[in-house]
């Protein structure tokens, strides 16, 4: 993890952390790294979330891009899988998506795509980071009619709107969907999408305010939902997050559809249909145990990576594979999109229920979930790095494994996107996992 950006772009709180001047110099050094091969006028297109902070720093980031020559085209809000579609609709030559996709209100982020419509290599983030941290005399300003236009891309979310449609190959009459938007980017696609394709649709959390966004709301807050498929007889239900790139769903029972789950559910139809590329779905450290025991009892290649969707993505890429995601409802559908993206694997999902007729709680017992206990320890700046290096906190880890053996595993993690130590334990005995995990937060909150 690089000093400025974490496993998914820089991320901070919005104006005080993230300032408007890091957000201005991102903007200058990303044009330059960015655009250093072009021998034209640059193009970088800008999308944001719907949270209250994405118009001033998204003005901070025009700043820097034009400063430096390039031209600024302006999305509005949209999904983050906006930007990576549109920046190879538009032949731009990089994207910056504003959000800070599942977080409060009070953070926000800058994410970066290539003129491919991928994520950035850690290389070339490394890249940007040295020149705005090391070498900053090395940005070159533009004066006079060298400096770049600001325009504005008013038909941005209907040209998504249209692409994901365009990927669906049946049509959901018949189909009833509750859709939680988060009050974030979904709110201006998901109704449109869905009900085109002739779902009928009940809405929830879709009038964003700027203050709303993710707020008991959405994928991270998925009791609502729950409680809206039940009372609403709804057949399905989607919960998208700020930025749209993950979707978690629930069953007409209301029970939730983890994307664990999800992956199991596309791999297998993927496998009966022929297109599971490599017989393989990747997936990373923290997917449950019993998707790889799923796998293994289908005949499916588990490729393992690290937290991270972009590290599944690059796995994905490496092996020829065209599916991978995260337990948290990343989902990568790699035939149709770059990165992870909500909407396109919401539609997926209720292509999969219409082609078989099953239930959406049929289809989810294709896996069996192992208990899971995940505990967040909140730490301070000074903190970061360290709880690895406690011979308390390690050696408490080693005993509680091998106390568990083949039953479990335990898993401690620094999340690259937020001040937390994730610990996290699986077991077939819910008491005893929780003990541990709580154990193990315990003697990190001490350090």
């Amino acid at each position: 993890m690089g000093r400025l950006f974490g496993t998914d772009g820089a991320r901070g709180v919005a104006i005080t952390e993230l300032t408007c001047e890091l957000a201005m110099q991102i903007g200058r050094a990303a044009a330059m790294v960015l655009t250093k091969e072009t021998n034209h006028k640059a193009k970088i297109i800008i999308g944001k979330d719907t949270r209250i902070s994405g118009d001033i720093l998204e003005s901070a980031l025009v700043a820097g891009i034009c400063s430096v020559g390039a031209d600024a085209h302006i999305l509005g809000v949209v999904p983050t899988p906006a930007v990576a579609m549109l920046v190879k609709k538009y032949n731009a030559d990089a994207g910056v998506m504003i959000s800070a996709s599942h977080n409060s209100v009070e953070f926000n982020g800058i994410k970066l795509f290539s003129g491919t419509g991928f994520k950035l290599s850690d290389e070339i983030e490394n890249e940007i980071e040295a020149l705005i941290l090391d070498t900053p005399e090395k940005i070159e300003l533009k004066d006079g009619c060298d400096i770049g236009h600001v325009y504005y891309e008013k038909d941005a979310a209907w040209d998504y709107i249209r692409y994901v449609m365009k990927t669906v190959q049946t049509d959901f009459n018949g189909i009833r969907v509750a859709l939680d938007c988060a009050n974030g980017s979904a709110s201006v696609c998901a109704q449109r999408i869905f009900e085109g394709l002739g779902a009928k649709c009940i809405m929830l959390n879709d009038k964003p305010d700027g203050t709303n966004i993710n707020k008991d709301c959405g994928s991270t807050h998925i009791e609502g939902l729950q409680k809206a498929v039940v009372d609403n007889h709804c057949d399905i239900g989607l919960a998208f997050d700020g930025d749209a790139d993950r979707c978690l769903a629930v069953d007409e029972k209301g029970e939730l559809i983890d994307g664990d789950k999800i992956l199991a559910i596309f791999s297998k139809y993927m496998k009966n249909m022929g297109i599971l590329k490599n017989n393989t779905c990747v997936v990373t450290v923290m997917t449950n145990l019993g998707f790889f025991k799923y796998a293994k009892a289908n005949g499916i290649v588990a490729a393992t990576t690290k937290v991270g969707d972009r590290y599944v993505l690059e796995e994905m890429l490496k092996g020829g594979y065209n599916i991978g995601g995260e337990q948290s409802g990343h989902i990568i559908l790699l035939d149709y999109a770059n990165t992870g993206d909500g909407e396109l694997t919401g539609t997926k999902l209720l292509t999969v229920l219409k082609c078989t007729g099953e239930k959406a709680s049929e289809l989810a017992s294709c896996m069996e979930c192992y208990p899971q206990v995940l505990v967040n320890v909140k730490i301070t700046a000074d903190k970061k790095g360290m709880w690895d290096k406690v011979p308390e906190i390690t050696d408490a880890i080693k005993m509680y494994s091998e106390k568990l053996g083949d039953e479990g595993r335990i898993l401690v993690r620094e999340s690259g996107t937020e001040p937390l130590v994730r610990v996290m334990i699986e077991g077939k005995r819910t008491g005893i996992i929780t003990e541990y995990a709580h154990m193990i937060a315990e003697l990190i909150e001490k350090m």
